[in-house]
């Protein structure tokens, strides 16, 4: 069933938009979640907290044309969520690990909050991704986004996983440069 198909259902109050959604998405939501959870049933809760979430946000909201965008962002923070709780009772090495390597081209806390408020940063990031090739920009928003492991996006994209940590490497530190030059500016 087509996007906007779903959405007018969800527009009407048809509980038949969440059968639609799940049977449309639900696979690719699922590995969004298991990416970061790696846990079968925190994964399937977050699945559910992201239809109920679909429900109650639409309407007022409408993604006509970007309903699995609308779903994957839903669905990425509720396990960022689950994920922070686990962070709680022990740390989770692969946020840790992605943390760490986005760290190095993002400046520091308190250097964010004096100079560039979050949706000041997230603008910045969204227009230096806009001016990068494709490749490059898909290959960053799989492993920082969706966070596939670099495995993933190399099969993916039929790279070797060092074409992958190359192509992030460079990504990352132009990245830098640009929120450096960013950060004077403002």
């Amino acid at each position: 069933m087509e996007d906007a198909l779903i959405v007018e259902l969800y527009w009407q109050r048809d509980e038949q938009a969440i059968q639609e959604t799940a049977q449309k998405y639900a696979g690719r939501l699922r590995r969004i979640a298991s990416n970061i959870l790696q846990d079968s049933e925190m994964v399937k809760e977050c699945e559910n907290d992201t239809y109920l979430a679909a429900w109650n946000s639409i309407p007022p909201n409408r993604p006509d044309k970007y309903l699995f965008t609308y779903l994957a962002k839903i669905m990425r923070n509720r396990a960022l969520d689950r994920c922070a709780e686990q962070a709680r009772q022990k740390r989770n090495a692969l946020v840790v690990e992605l943390t760490a390597e986005m760290e190095a081209c993002i400046p520091g806390a308190d250097d964010v909050e004096q100079t560039l408020h979050r949706k000041e940063l997230a603008q910045a990031i969204s227009a230096f991704l806009r001016q990068q090739p494709k490749e490059r920009r898909d290959v960053f928003l799989r492993r920082y986004w969706y966070m596939d492991s670099v495995g993933e996006i190399a099969k993916r994209y039929h790279f070797s996983q060092s074409k992958v940590k190359s192509l992030l490497m460079r990504t990352r530190n132009d990245l830098k440069k640009y929120l450096e030059k960013e950060e004077h500016r403002i």
